[in-house]
Parts: C-alpha cells; structure tokens; sequence
C-alpha cells in the first residue's frame, strides 16, 4: 500500500471513529420518578394572597372577560417581570424560547431564586435551542437543586457541548422549537407576547434593540394560560435538566447572586436602573393607578405534539388564527418581523384584497432583518401583493441606538429592529404573541397568543400603526415600469430609493440567491 492510500486509509478510519459515537448517542430514558407531577393552583388557592387580594375582585366583577394591560415599552416590559417575581406567593411558572445569561437574564433567574427562598414553588420551562453554554447550564441545574425550584428543558439537544451536532442525526425533531412565552405568577396574572429573556429585548444593549411587544393579562384567560403551562410542563418533549445537565457546584447559587449583584451595579452606572424607575408602567402600579381594558380573550397555542410532527391540523394554531382572519368585513392591519407568505399566504391575502379588504403589512427591511434568509423568503413575494393592492412597509433601521433611551416605545429605538408579532381585525379583534407569519411558525414550531375582542384595543394599536409607520418605516411601491422603489419621511422630507435602502451589494446578492433556494418551508 502506498503512503497516500494509507493515508486515506486513516482518514476514513478517523472519520468514521468521530461519526459513529453521534449515532450512538441520544436522549437519556426518563423515569417516573425524574418527572413529578404537578399542576397550576386553583382559584381558591390563591385568595389569601396579596395578588388575590387585588385581582380576584377585579375578575369577579368581569366575569369570563380578561383585563389586559399592553407592555409597550421595553422598560415596562422588564418591570413587570421583575415585579411578578417579587410580588409571587404562591407559584411562578415561566416559559420561555430564549433565555440569555446577560444582565437583564441574569437579575431575572436570581428574582426567581429569591422567590423560591420565600417559600415560592417555580417552575422553569426553556426550549433547549435557546439556552447555550455551561454558564447557562449550571444556573439551570443550581436553580434546579433547590426544593422549590424545578427546571426543564424542552425538545433537548444529545449534545451540551456542540449542539448543534445533533442537526446531523435527528434534523426532524430538532428543527422544531416550543417558540411560545409565558410569565404567570400565582395562577393570577401573566405576561404573554413576543419577548424572549435578554437584554436586547429590554433595552439594556448597546447593539441592537428588537422592538417588541406584550400585555399582561389578569383573569379568566390567566387559567387557560395556566392550563396550557401544565400540558407543555407534562409533555414527553420537556426532559428534567437534571437528567441532561451535570450536578451544579454547591457555591452556583451563591455565584449566580453575586452576578446579579454585579448585574446591578453595571445597569445603575449605565443608567438603566434610573429609568428604569422612572417607567410609567412602575409609576402607575405603585400609585394603584394601573387600569385593566376588560374584553374577551381567546388563548390560542399550538399542541406540544407539533415537535414531533404527531398532530392533527385542527391541532394547529394557524388554523383558529385563519379562522378569525378568513372573514374580514373591512381592513387587517399586520405586524410580523418575520414574514414568509408563499404562495398559499399571497393568495390567501390576494382574495382578501380583491373582496375589498384593505390589508396593511409591516415586516423588517433588509437593513432591519436579523435573519437574511428570512428576508429572501418574503422579498419574492412583494411583487405580487402590491399588485394585488396590498400595503407593505418595511421598518428602517436608523442607526445605532442608545442603551438608555427617551423613546422605547412599540418601535423601539433608533438601531432597533421589529420583533412584535401583533394583528388587528376590522378595528375590533387584536392578537398579540409569539406567532410569525412563516412557515416555521405555521408548521414546525409551537406557538402562543391572544386573540382579544376589543374595539378600543384594536383602535388603539391602528393609531399606534398610523402614528409611527410614517415615521419608522420604508412604504414600498410599484412604478409604471412594474418596479419596486422605497419611500421614507424623515425630518418632513421625502426620500426616494430604487434600490433597497441600507444595503450592500453583497447582502443584495445574498438575498437573491437564498430566494430561489427550495427553503421557504423551514423560514
């Protein structure tokens, strides 16, 4: 044998040492008694408490109606959270895509720490995708070595390592993600929407800020919510950490403190903390002045089961959601930061157009976008939607933003890039959750939202739309040469762009190849 075929001779060999272990590798068997069962409180076991105290009247007297109250700014966003972890009593049980171990993440699982110190039982449900590294890995598994604290991780990864690995022996199951978000504490109030657990979320970076949006919610759709908790909580696809990560070090939980401390200390020096103080929403609910809108509201959440692909479509959450927007009588205003039609959703939208339903459709600009391919799955389809006499606009990007800001408002900052998933209906009927209008949202992933029947909501979030579009966003056209332009507003001056405004060459390019790729399905 020569000493190239031995050569390939050894590489073959090696190849097929470091392959082999990943098809060996999976899950660990979980048992009974890894998994206890438990299930959110009832009504009457929360009276006691100082939420019951304050909400329970509040919901008799708006039987089968949900008070909501919208979260726009990042600020109050963050506060809120924080304040349902301190004001807990009895339970937290919290659900999240991503959880970041940056300052706002880190102060968040120490709020959780505390209330469980108090005597608070939490339950911790994250999506594995969106969790990374054995920083993160360890908080989780100290926070779950409390006797007050369990945590879980849906739809696992075998690797901690290199996650990603997993990709190359199970695609299927790991490119769905449990993408829903919910903050419910005492059975009582929950937080729901589009927001993840980072920093870029709250407004606590200087890189990019994703301008996003969530109600909090008190009664009757609050037990829904719960209800909806204990079958993801139950679920075969949420595996206990302690069975995925290593026994965490004694001092973790004193650590993870200490990091919230020094958490603290940064957010103060910069500023956050102060304006943080100064929100609104805190000013609000510490006056008692904090008012609910009273309406009907309909959760709507896919099934546990879409991540391995065993449900039925009348499981799904894109079909209540058609039902609600099959029969518009005037106008559907849509907000989606990602936003893939294909060629089902353009002719879903087209026939709308043609009966005479005025459809306006906000999504990121190229400039905006944190995900090109996304971007390439809805530029292909602009064409045929304003021809159709669809309204699109395309949020801006303005530059870099600050980190304490005077305007955090349902459009972030300057630097910001939409992050809201939120529609309104014939100024009567509004969603707001974690649902992208994309095939991912739609087939693989599983979603959460509220479908709240409200005229003044609704009418609220159409001013919101008018005030700040003109403002935030490129309009796209059409010219008499059939071809797309931008138009924005800035300083009361009309700019024009023939080409999409913000980019390179290189990320146009990009773009037009990703589109003709057959990948519009897992977008």
């Amino acid at each position: 044998m020569s000493w190239r075929g031995a050569a390939g001779w050894w590489q073959k060999w090696m190849l097929l040492i470091f392959i082999l272990p990943l098809f060996a590798c999976g899950l660990p068997q979980v048992r009974d008694s890894d998994k206890p069962s438990s299930v959110a409180l009832q009504p009457e076991e929360v009276v006691s408490t100082t939420l019951g105290k304050t909400l329970q009247p509040l919901g008799k007297a708006h039987p089968g109606e949900s008070g909501i109250m919208p979260l726009l700014d990042a600020y109050s966003a963050f506060a809120a959270r924080m304040m349902l972890a301190k004001s807990a009593q009895k339970t937290l049980d919290v659900q999240y895509y991503i959880w970041r171990d940056d300052n706002t993440g880190t102060l968040l699982l120490d709020a959780l720490h505390k209330a469980a110190e108090r005597g608070v039982r939490v339950r911790l449900l994250l999506d594995d995708n969106g969790i990374s590294g054995s920083e993160m890995d360890a908080r989780l598994a100290a926070l779950d070595s409390h006797p007050l604290i369990e945590v879980r991780l849906f739809n696992p990864f075998p690797f901690r390592t290199f996650k990603t690995l997993g990709y190359l022996t199970d695609f299927s199951r790991l490119n769905r993600r449990m993408h829903n978000k919910t903050f419910i504490a005492d059975n009582l109030v929950t937080i729901i929407g589009g927001r993840n657990i980072g920093d870029e979320y709250f407004g606590a970076t200087d890189s990019v800020l994703f301008a996003d949006l969530d109600v909090m919610a008190i009664g009757s759709v609050v037990d829904d919510t719960s209800q909806d908790f204990d079958r993801y909580w139950a679920s075969v696809s949420a595996y206990p950490v302690s069975i995925l990560v290593p026994k965490a070090p004694q001092d973790k939980l004193a650590m993870l403190a200490q990091a919230a401390k020094k958490a603290e200390q940064t957010m103060a020096g910069e500023g956050y903390l102060k304006a943080l103080s100064g929100s609104q929403f805190i000013r609000d609910f510490l006056d008692g002045q904090h008012e609910f809108d009273w309406a009907k509201v309909e959760l709507m959440s896919d099934s546990p089961d879409k991540v391995t692909g065993d449900v039925e479509k009348s499981e799904l959450m894109i079909t209540d959601l058609a039902r609600i927007l099959r029969h518009p009588h005037s106008d559907i205003n849509l907000v989606s930061p990602y936003f893939v039609p294909t060629q089902r959703g353009a002719d879903f939208f087209t026939a709308m157009a043609d009966r005479g339903v005025k459809i306006r459709i906000l999504t990121n600009a190229l400039e905006s976008t944190d995900v090109a391919a996304v971007h390439a799955g809805y530029a292909k389809w602009r064409k045929p939607l304003l021809q159709a006499g669809i309204q699109l606009y395309e949020m801006r990007r303005q530059g870099n933003g600050n980190k304490v800001s005077d305007h955090l408002g349902a459009f972030g900052s300057s630097g910001s890039s939409l992050h809201a998933k939120t529609f309104t209906v014939d100024d009567r009927y509004v969603f707001i959750g974690s649902f992208n209008f994309d095939p991912r949202s739609a087939r693989l992933n599983t979603e959460l939202g509220f479908v709240i029947d409200s005229p003044v909501l609704a009418k609220r979030a159409v001013k919101v739309l008018d005030d700040e579009i003109p403002r935030s966003a490129y309009e796209v056209r059409l010219n008499e040469n059939n071809s797309i332009y931008w138009i924005s507003q800035q300083d009361g001056i009309e700019q024009h762009y023939d080409i999409e405004p913000g980019t390179s060459l290189v990320q146009r390019i990009l773009v037009r190849f990703l589109s003709i790729l057959p990948i519009d399905w897992m977008l």
